[in-house]
């Protein structure tokens, strides 16, 4: 008899950014790209509040889910020490995903920092393996490009002090593309990471035509299932906005949604 959420490995991949494997068959074999697992982290009895993390890779074969998180505070400090064996209890899947490319479309994966965890099972499930071009503020936060490149998937990178690939945000090299496409190519893109990089990367999407890029606005969830509203965030209501759960609604938004500040 397994135990739901016993953590099958734990390691870390660089500095401070690590990858959990948790035997869930049940979440293993419903989840798609970009949705969640909320995780309480059951070895903190004075913190009751979960975690979400965007679900990295599934194998429903071996009924596992894999997430890559990054230690950001005392809940993922604690997350980041657990041994094989030790037992969450995951919530998921969770929220809405994105959706699968056509068998002719190319996807293009625009990531910030660890945004390249939410949308690798894109690359992985796609028929084309598409593009991912990332963004970070240097060497020490990219991550899984060796992960993406072994399935084929072509990789660009933009760092923030130029230490590896071009110089500046991904945003430079989403423009060079919507400005330079490979002809008769067909594109489908999807972006994950911070607020701003979404913002400004959905603002180019909408003028280049392709409101149907798809963003995932993920926020601090504090429910995961749309009940107390902590993680609103703005979406287009005719000429004016309202406030959308993204644990619910979201966190996939498609870029035409999504109500932009001046």
């Amino acid at each position: 008899m397994y135990k739901i959420g016993e953590i099958v490995s734990n390691r870390c991949l660089k500095g401070d950014y690590f990858q959990a494997v948790f035997y869930h068959p049940e979440i293993a074999v419903k989840a798609i790209a970009g949705q969640f697992v909320h995780v309480q982290i059951t070895q903190m009895s004075a913190n009751i509040l979960r975690r979400p993390f965007s679900i990295n890779n599934t194998d429903p074969e071996a009924g596992t889910v894999q997430i890559t998180y990054k230690v950001v505070g005392s809940g993922t400090e604690v997350l980041s020490k657990l041994a094989p064996g030790a037992v969450c209890d995951l919530l998921g899947p969770l929220g809405n995903g994105y959706k699968m490319p056509a068998d002719d479309e190319i996807p293009v994966m625009i990531a910030g920092g660890y945004g390249t965890a939410a949308m690798f099972m894109i690359s992985k499930l796609a028929k084309n393996k598409g593009m991912l071009l990332v963004g970070a503020r240097g060497d020490a936060d990219l991550i899984l490009l060796e992960d993406y490149q072994a399935q084929g998937t072509e990789v660009k990178v933009a760092t923030n002090d130029g230490s590896v690939g071009t110089q500046g945000f991904v945003t430079v090299l989403l423009e060079d593309l919507l400005k330079n496409p490979e002809p008769g190519k067909k594109y489908r893109f999807y972006a994950c990471g911070p607020t701003p990089m979404l913002m400004a990367a959905g603002k180019m999407l909408c003028a280049a035509g392709r409101a149907d890029g798809e963003l995932s606005l993920d926020h601090v969830m504090c429910c995961g299932v749309g009940a107390c509203f902590a993680c609103v965030v703005k979406v287009k209501d005719g000429d004016t906005f309202r406030y959308a759960r993204s644990c619910s609604e979201g966190p996939v938004f498609t870029a035409g949604e999504v109500y932009y500040e001046n």
